[in-house]
């Protein structure tokens, strides 16, 4: 029963088209009204944090020197406002270009400092000794040939044992023979 087609059909959702379709409208809807909300009452927040700190101007009954003060205290005002957010902006700016100087001073450093990728090296003993001893080591130690001359006066031990246990027997058997014929002639 299992074709190729159905082992790789999608699974048929749970929830009709229609419903899924209506869901997501509703979630629209009242996401917008909750948008509307939030902006409605960010506007009222501003016009209550405003009339506490700013008072409104009476400007009635005022006369004309009175008011030409007024605006040249406003005009004082203005500009030191102004003077203050330029020097803030002029740090910034001063702070960003740091910044980004540190950035590529430190990108630099990094392509400077790239280490190579790691391999495996195969190091002679006597490179191990030299490391691990520093330079007192003069001498080349060659274990390998240390051990094969091992190997070999081994082997000519047991040479040499073979031969005697060969010698020994030989020996014994003509012991052995020697005592055979002895015996068959004591007998006879």
């Amino acid at each position: 029963d299992l074709t190729h087609s159905n082992l790789f059909q999608k699974p048929k959702p749970k929830i009709s088209a229609s419903r899924r379709l209506f869901l997501k409208t509703k979630l629209l809807k009242k996401a917008m009204t909750m948008l509307e909300s939030e902006k409605q009452a960010k506007a009222s927040e501003r016009e209550r944090v405003l009339a506490e700190r700013v008072p409104g101007l009476q400007l009635s009954g005022l006369s004309l020197q009175e008011l030409q003060t007024f605006c040249k205290d406003l005009h004082k005002k203005i500009d030191k406002v102004d003077e203050e957010r330029y020097d803030l902006a002029a740090k910034v700016t001063i702070n960003d270009k740091e910044i980004q100087d540190l950035s590529q001073k430190i990108f630099e450093m990094k392509g400077k400092m790239k280490r190579p990728a790691l391999k495996r090296v195969r190091v002679s003993a006597d490179a191990m000794l030299g490391a691990l001893l520093g330079s007192r080591v003069k001498e080349s130690v060659d274990f390998k040939s240390h051990l094969k001359t091992v190997k070999k006066e081994e082997e000519k031990v047991r040479e040499a044992d073979v031969e005697l246990l060969s010698n020994l027997c030989g020996r014994i058997k003509l012991v052995f023979d020697s005592t055979k014929t002895l015996l068959l002639c004591s007998i006879s």
